[in-house]
């Protein structure tokens, strides 16, 4: 399969990010094809293609950041265990122009935000060695040792999601969109 190509080659500078769920058929294809060019043609973590039982069960819920509005970057979430509000957040991937924007940040908070405001109480994800210590800023804790995930080493993680009128407000306002200069605060 050809590789992706990336929506735009250079990301306009100073611009608003937003971070939404997916609502078409279209958008649901970005998802797929920013997951395909990282983890498939980029990182070769998948030989022909990242989808798994997940992207066919409907409660799973695609996330898209946009920079200045154009598609940019995607993670994906599903429950694990509804009793325990158990969720898990997966598949986070920044296309390259985008990746020094400030995006993932904005997408990972985008992802606790919807699962609290869904009902969830945790979040757990299986992160890459060189992403350990970006997701720790975010408040996110190890558990356990590491682990072999997808073929790869990978160190198992988690974080306490905020009640559900934090998470909430959290995604509304990612939705509306933030400037560069507020990442540090969302």
């Amino acid at each position: 399969m050809a590789p992706t190509q990336p929506v735009r080659s250079e990301p306009p500078a100073g611009t608003p990010i937003v971070c939404r769920r997916a609502r078409s058929p279209g958008e649901r294809a970005d998802h797929l094809a920013a997951r395909q060019q990282v983890f498939v043609d980029e990182q070769a973590i998948f030989s022909e293609s990242d989808t798994d039982s997940h992207d066919q069960d409907a409660s799973t819920i695609a996330l898209l950041g946009y920079w200045h509005g154009v598609f940019a970057g995607t993670v994906r979430l599903f429950v694990l265990d509804r009793a325990a509000g158990h969720w898990q957040g997966d598949r986070l991937a920044v296309l390259p122009p985008y990746r020094s924007c400030g995006l993932g940040a904005p997408l990972v908070r985008c992802a606790v935000g919807t699962a609290a405001a869904l009902g969830g109480r945790r979040m757990t994800a299986h992160i890459q060695p060189a992403q350990v210590a970006f997701f720790r800023r975010l408040g996110w804790t190890e558990v356990g040792e590491t682990e072999i995930y997808a073929g790869l080493v990978h160190q198992a993680m988690g974080i306490t999601l905020p009640d559900q009128e934090q998470g909430t407000a959290t995604v509304r306002r990612l939705a509306e969109g933030i400037s560069a200069r507020d990442l540090s605060r969302h």
